[in-house]
């Protein structure tokens, strides 16, 4: 307990708001059965691509995002398909322009990256993707363009569908609906206020904007409740 209560242990074990266990066994439920989904997907593209893998790797990460924190902007939809078939292809790309591949699988990373900032795909498991691309099997090395808008999209897509009818079954938003219109409530702040002070951080969090001024909005509104009960 004592533990607990230092500052510099909430570096190494930070707690997710709103993490709750039974969201995480929900969770774990989805995740597996989204694998399994995007696997049965893959064996349709091994039948016509035999020597391909039937899935591949980072979507067990790419799970983890639809299933665990499917509020996350790095977890909807467009960042999960785009951002794996855009990084496979940058793989591909750089594989054929480096022949060095400690130094292709670093260039693919940083320019996958760059392509999926540019896109407004960003999603961090699609940074493996592009790696498999560069140092996979010899299969998917063979494979070239048809790596990407076969395998990777099937699998992909594949998820996202399973975590779409999932959350649906769970509750869970998904893909995640922000609110730009939150309840009039008793708050003076404005999400241009926000913005700066995100801003002024120089941090990125793993929230979007609008959320967060609902939340922020609410909290005020709980507060302003709280007061006038005591008063």
């Amino acid at each position: 307990m004592q533990l607990k209560r230092n500052p510099s242990f909430r570096l190494f074990v930070p707690k997710l708001a709103g993490a709750r266990l039974n969201d995480r066994l929900v969770a774990s439920l989805g995740a597996g059965l989204g694998v399994f989904i995007a696997a049965v997907a893959g064996l349709g593209i091994q039948s016509v691509w035999p020597a391909l893998p039937f899935l591949i790797a980072p979507i067990g990460a790419s799970a983890v995002l639809v299933f665990a924190v499917p509020a996350s902007p790095l977890a909807q939809p467009w960042p999960v398909f785009g951002g794996n078939v855009l990084s496979a292809a940058v793989g591909v790309t750089i594989a054929h322009l480096v022949p060095y591949p400690m130094l292709a699988v670093g260039l693919a990373v940083a320019v996958a990256i760059v392509a999926m900032s540019l896109l407004r795909c960003l999603h961090p498991p699609s940074g493996a993707v592009a790696v498999t691309a560069i140092i996979g099997s010899d299969a998917v090395i063979a494979a070239g363009y048809v790596y990407p808008v076969t395998l990777v999209a099937a699998n992909s897509a594949a998820l996202v569908l399973a975590g779409f009818l999932f959350h649906r079954i769970s509750g869970h938003s998904y893909p995640h609906r922000i609110s730009d219109t939150p309840a009039p409530l008793p708050a003076a702040m404005l999400r241009e206020d926000i913005e700066r002070a995100v801003a002024q951080t120089k941090e990125t969090f793993d929230i979007n904007p609008a959320d967060l001024e609902t939340l922020l909005m609410t909290a005020e509104g709980f507060a302003a409740q709280r007061l006038g009960k005591k008063g």
